[in-house]
Order: structure tokens, then sequence, then C-alpha cells
């Protein structure tokens, strides 16, 4: 079998995607140099959510099971209406959603998953440095030429940029810039007393919504509060502060409002996305993850899409071993289709959550008289997988991995 073994491969960026794609890469043999700007590798924030398509691959893998352990199998998806505490729906994560998408949904700190995916790819052997800034990327047809801050040169076959959201990769290659979608997240965590259950919920307020879900074992509540902010709205320059916060969630019921005052309110994080893309780089060079494709956070898929384009890099990488530009063309030409339309999904979904008036009124109607057994909005989300590439099709594999779990349970 062909490997990637002579072959030297930089990674721009210590993140979820960059982690993952340096993991899959030295795998099959490569050289991989992992350049992170900071001065130490961690994730910031508090948790994240995993729908079946990441941790299907997670799986694939071999990191599932730890990542079950240190994080959290949520009962149900729950929507309430912010202003009256009603339930609108919910969708059970059971066994037939387990059996429909081949894998459990998760929820987990940042910080333990990205420990996961490092650890993994400490073990594989990948040059991991930190504070390492890259300056320039330079693609000379045979090479690639990075040039970090201080001068110093790096060379390799191929260089994937999973810089984030803020990519200056990106900004060479697209010339784009982030889009401000005017609002802001605040988050938070708690020792969980048992009160909350063991649903991920989400609050639809208007312009304004509230998640909180267990994680750690359910030993820790995580708190996510996001509004549009009204200095956005004027034009200012500096938006989202603290002052805002409370006014944002006036109408709420007591339930929300309470569950605000605990949220941490010396940092924030304002929302942004970019347009999608078709334009992935070229050669040699190639966007990959937040890069690539940054989105809002409705539809919880910033990791899980990084993740997936790991696993086609995997793919594409082992059947044209050594040709990036092919490679890298075949990533995104299979990968920009899908994660274009998650991004702009993401986007009228935030849109369906903040809605007021008539629009609020009709939204709850809809979600209301939903069918709990209707799956039609999320199978084209969750039930993604490589079949149309040749690889494995979801199997009885995913079923048996459930029922273990199971039994190890009771």
């Amino acid at each position: 079998m062909t490997t990637l073994s002579a072959q030297r491969v930089t990674i721009v960026g210590g993140g979820m995607g960059g982690l993952a794609s340096a993991l899959v890469l030295r795998r099959q043999g490569a050289q991989v140099t992992l350049f992170e700007h900071a001065p130490a590798f961690g994730e910031v924030g508090a948790g994240i959510q995993l729908g079946p398509n990441a941790t299907r691959i997670l799986r694939e893998w071999g990191l599932l099971d730890e990542v079950i352990a240190r994080g959290f199998r949520p009962e149900n998806l729950v929507l309430k209406d912010a202003v009256t505490g009603h339930v609108l729906t919910k969708q059970s994560l059971g066994a037939d959603f387990v059996a429909r998408y081949g894998a459990p949904y998760l929820v987990i700190h940042r910080s333990d998953l990205h420990a996961i995916l490092l650890e993994a790819a400490e073990r594989e052997g990948v040059e991991l440095l930190v504070d390492s800034h890259v300056e320039s990327i330079v693609d000379d047809g045979g090479e690639v030429l990075v040039t970090l801050a201080g001068g110093r040169e790096h060379r390799s076959d191929a260089v994937l940029a999973a810089d984030g959201l803020a990519s200056l990769t990106r900004d060479a290659i697209v010339g784009d810039g982030p889009v401000a979608s005017g609002y802001v997240a605040y988050r938070g965590t708690l020792p969980e007393t048992g009160g909350h259950g063991a649903d991920v919920v989400a609050w639809l307020g208007p312009h304004c919504h509230f998640v909180q879900y267990p994680l750690r074992r359910g030993e820790m509540l995580n708190m996510v509060a996001v509004f549009r902010s009204p200095a956005f709205l004027r034009g200012e320059a500096e938006w989202g502060g603290v002052d805002e916060l409370d006014a944002a969630y006036a109408e709420c019921s007591p339930e929300v409002q309470q569950a605000v005052q605990h949220l941490w309110r010396d940092r924030r994080w304002p929302m942004y996305d970019r347009e999608p893309t078709e334009n992935w780089g070229e050669g040699r060079v190639s966007l990959i993850g937040d890069a690539a494709h940054p989105m809002l956070q409705y539809l919880a898929q910033g990791a899980c899409q990084a993740f997936e384009d790991a696993d086609a890099l995997d793919l594409y990488a082992a059947r044209t071993p050594g040709d990036w530009p092919t490679t890298f063309s075949a990533l995104a030409a299979a990968r920009q289709p899908r994660t274009a339309r998650v991004q702009r999904t993401a986007r009228v979904w935030g849109e369906i959550w903040h809605v007021d008036g008539v629009g609020r009124v009709l939204r709850n109607e809809l979600l209301e008289h939903r069918d709990l057994t209707d799956y039609r909005y999320l199978d084209w989300l969750y039930g993604r997988s490589r079949d149309d590439a040749g690889a494995p099709a979801l199997g009885d594999e995913a079923v048996r991995h459930e029922q273990r779990h199971q039994e190890a349970a009771r």
C-alpha cells in the first residue's frame, strides 16, 4: 500500500480542525509539523455539541469512547419559548436516533475535546510547535515555503491552513473578511445540582436565545446566551457589552432571567462568519475547517464540519498520495457544496430562532405541531456519509457499538 511516508505536511493552526487534519495525515505516514501561534495549546469557551455526523468519524479514529467518557450523552434536544417557558418541540436522542444515524449525539467541554485530539496527535508523532506565528506561505510549484515571525523558514510538500475565522491565509487567498451578525454570545458554567435534567434545552426568544446542557458526566451545567446588540444596529464600533445583556432578556421567563445572572460577564464572543467561497486554495496550499467555512453556531456544526473535512482529506490523500494539487482540488470539490449549505442554513436557523411578533407565533405553531418522529430536517445534516466517495456506508457496526455502550451502562 502506498503511504505518505516521504511527504512533509505543514498545518497552520492548532484548533480542532488543525489537530484532526494532522492526526489523519500522520497516521498515513506523513511527516506533519503543526504551527500554533498561541503560547500554549488549548481551547477557550465551554461546551460544544457533537452531532452523529461527527461522532461517527470520532469512532473511526478510535476516539469516541474517550469522548463519551469525558463528555455527556443528552437524552433529548428540547426547544422552548423563552417568553412563556412552554415546550415547543423535542427530539429524542435515544436508540432510534442512534440506529438511524449510526452514532450518538454528545456534548463535551471544548477543552476536553481539544485535549483528546492533542493527545492523539502527540501519540502519533505529530511535531507540535507553539508560539509560532506564520507570516507568509509561498508555493513555488515544487514545495511550499512557510516563513514565521522572526524570519525562520520551513519547507514542506503541502500546507493546510486551519487558522480559523480570522485566517490570514484566507485573507491572502480569497481576499474577503469576517461578516458581523450583530449577535453576541456570553457563556458560563455552574456545578450541576440535578435540577436541569439530562437534555440540551434551547429557549427561543425575541432577538435572543438561551441554551443549557450538562457537561463532564453531568457534573457541570453549561450555559450560552446569544442576543442582538442594539449598539451594533446603531453602527457603534463597540457592541455587545455587558450593559446590553440583561436588557436583552427582559421579556423572557423568570427561569431564563435568573440563569442569565450566572454567565461570565468579563468576556464575550461577538458572532461572525464569512460568505461561502469555492476558492479553498490552489496547488499545494489549501484552507480547511473554519478557515474555509466559518459558520454561525446555530446548527452546532463548526467542529463537526472540520472533522468531516479531515475525514475527506484522509480519503483523498490516500487515493492520490503525494499529488497534493489533485488531493486538495478533490477535497474542495467534495466538501464546498455541503459546507456552504451548512453556513447558509445556520444563518436562516438563527433568524427562525430570533423572530418576534407574528413570526414568533407562526414558528411556535409549526414547532408545536411537529411530528416527533419526523426526521426530514435532520437527515441531510446527520445522515451524511462517505458512501458517495466509495467508502463504507453506515452499517450494523454502529448499532452494535451502541448496544455495547448500553449494556456497559447497565
